[in-house]
């Protein structure tokens, strides 16, 4: 045990010998409490005490006086603690007292010659005792990692992560305002399901003894929802915890959160506007503002939006045609892709995130992706190579992706065969959601938005790790305090 712990569990014990539970204050005495961050200037030099809790931020001892500054999750405060106010009864525990500590104070408050807002404390409650220091006395956890495996530590010492953090929750309400202001319902669809589908991906699999059946974590919900399309929900969303037994990095973790909603009579048209309302108006009434910084980029994310066909933006920075099949295995060949007897559709789609996506820095639809590689949309009208899908790219990541959902129960069968065939045994076909379309399902516009992307792009932060409070890492091999740096 190091000596600081040795020290703070001694102040324990003396904390005890005084007749003090520093861990069992019942909660029923804390009625009242007020948030650091109000505003306390018309209480100054007011009769009427007020009450306050927080940990304890920074110590300023002055003989037989203290100004100490204490912390919640809205910020921070002073407190003046004196002998002659409180008594040497309290006094001796304020001195038993650390940075780190929870603490419940009252009094009056009055400003200092600074003018600083400050209680008087009259009463001091010590509510719990850290027998562990705070990291590097509230400066800021340098490691990047610890930050992620120790959220805890991040969130009490760095203010930017605690901001981050409930500016994710302002923008999941403001999703879920923005949508129920239009008619959407939401609802909740299975985490564990027989057949992984919605999207091409690696499942987790668990299994299920009393049914002695294996099931997998959902990687996407869309043909759940689709079905409640078929039972006449017309309009529906699910913000969604999904799964994909796949990689991890800056933009990737395999547990992430995903909007997704789904139109009646709409198509990938409603979509965009929808998307583009949504973001727009999520960053003027959370004042994240249309001018965002993101790494050592600006983003102006003010409507009207680019769109542009995918084939259109190929040609732009690729500078290939996506009808000349041999001209796009010349470029990928020389981007150093390995593509082998990759498909044309492919190969152009490879291309297209090797060139294309670095350049779409301004949020911008990209429209009427190949069709093979769309196997749940609608085929553009006009020519029947593409399909009526898009991608929307900010700050160079795809945000979100849309279609105008296909509806027709036999093509979506083939194609449904011919998407699974030779895959291993997490590919099978999902007859109950052919029989569903069989029924009949409305023509539809679907969406799928990444939350922690979009929250990235919001916040200005490039790393999806920055917006997940518990984002998986590999096991560390140090015990958790020596990696504390304790």
């Amino acid at each position: 045990m190091e000596k600081f712990e040795q020290d703070r569990r001694e102040k324990l014990k003396k904390l005890k010998e005084k007749g003090i539970d520093p861990y069992g204050k019942s909660c029923n005495s804390l009625k009242g409490l007020r948030s650091v961050a109000e505003d306390y200037s018309s209480d100054c030099d007011e009769e009427n005490s007020v009450k306050v809790a927080g940990r304890i931020s920074s110590l300023r001892p002055h003989g037989k006086a203290a100004f100490l500054d204490i912390k919640d999750w809205t910020g921070k405060i002073q407190l003046y603690v004196k002998l002659n106010n409180v008594g040497e009864d309290h006094f001796e525990t304020f001195k038993l007292l650390d940075l780190g500590d929870i603490i419940s104070a009252e009094g009056k408050v009055f400003k200092t010659r600074t003018g600083e807002i400050t209680i008087m404390v009259d009463d001091l409650t010590v509510l719990s005792k850290a027998l562990l220091p705070p990291p590097e006395k509230w400066h800021g956890l340098k490691d990047v990692e610890l930050r992620y495996r120790q959220r805890y530590l991040d969130l009490i010492a760095n203010e930017q992560a605690m901001k981050t953090s409930l500016d994710r929750i302002k923008i999941i309400k403001g999703v879920r305002n923005f949508l129920e202001a239009r008619g959407y319902v939401e609802v909740e669809t299975p985490m564990m399901q027989p057949i992984p589908g919605g999207a091409v991906a690696r499942p987790f699999v668990t299994h299920h003894n009393t049914l002695d059946i294996d099931l997998y974590l959902r990687i996407a919900p869309e043909l759940y929802l689709k079905r409640l399309l078929v039972g006449g929900m017309e309009r529906v969303y699910e913000i969604n915890r999904n799964f994909r037994n796949e990689g991890i990095s800056t933009r990737h973790n395999p547990e992430f959160t995903m909007l997704e909603a789904y139109e009646a009579y709409g198509d990938y048209n409603t979509m965009m506007e929808l998307t583009e309302g949504l973001i727009s108006t999520l960053a003027t009434e959370l004042e994240f503002g249309h001018e965002i910084t993101f790494g050592d980029k600006t983003i102006n994310i003010s409507p009207p939006w680019k769109r542009a066909r995918f084939r259109e933006l190929l040609e732009e920075h690729a500078g290939v045609n996506f009808d000349d099949e041999a001209a796009l295995r010349q470029k990928a060949e020389g981007l150093g892709l390995e593509i082998g007897h990759l498909p044309r559709d492919v190969v152009a789609n490879d291309i297209f995130e090797e060139v294309v996506v670095d350049k779409l820095n301004d949020p911008t639809f990209v429209i009427d992706y190949p069709a093979s590689l769309c196997p749940l949309t609608k085929l553009c009208e006009d020519d029947k190579l593409f399909a009526q899908r898009f991608e929307l790219y900010i700050g160079n990541i795809e945000i979100a992706n849309s279609y105008t959902e296909l509806n027709e129960p036999l093509e979506q069968e083939r194609r449904f065969i011919e998407q699974i065939g030779g895959k291993d045994d997490w590919g099978k076909l999902d007859n109950d959601f052919i029989l569903a379309l069989k029924y009949g399902m409305p023509p539809a516009g679907g969406l799928g938005i990444g939350i922690d992307r979009l929250v990235m792009v919001l916040t200005g932060n490039t790393s999806i790790r920055d917006v997940i409070l518990f984002p998986l890492l590999r096991p560390s091999s140090k015990p958790a305090a020596e990696e504390a740096g304790q």
